[in-house]
């Protein structure tokens, strides 16, 4: 893959240990499986759906793909899919920018424009 960017979803607890840590290991799901779940911009809409529905205040970080180096494997995943795993910790310094994602009206996140 040649995707340059790819997001990482956290709950704002998980973002604030992150900054704190200046490096991030996992969430429990990322320990358990092994590796740091990514998605790539067209898959984070249905990230989130599928796995943070009903959450609200949650931080979507923008992950510089390049600066992980080797660490970044795109492996098969939801419906056949390529994801970017990454089997290592994501230091600070590889986030880009980040956004919170609300809850709207809807029960639906609302998104940065571009998603």
């Amino acid at each position: 893959m040649t995707d340059l960017f790819a997001y990482k979803v956290l709950t704002r607890d998980q973002w604030t240990q992150w900054r704190a840590d200046e490096s991030f290991t996992g969430a429990p799901v990322d320990i358990a499986d092994g590796y740091i779940h990514l998605s790539a911009r067209d898959q984070v809409v249905e990230t989130v759906a599928k796995h943070f529905a009903g959450q609200d205040d949650l931080v979507l970080a923008m992950i510089d793909l390049p600066a992980l180096g080797e660490t970044v494997k795109w492996e098969l995943s939801r419906g056949g899919a390529l994801f970017p795993h990454v089997y290592g910790p994501i230091p600070m310094s590889a986030v880009t920018t980040k956004a919170t994602l609300r809850m709207g009206p809807d029960g639906k996140h609302i998104f940065p424009a571009g998603f």
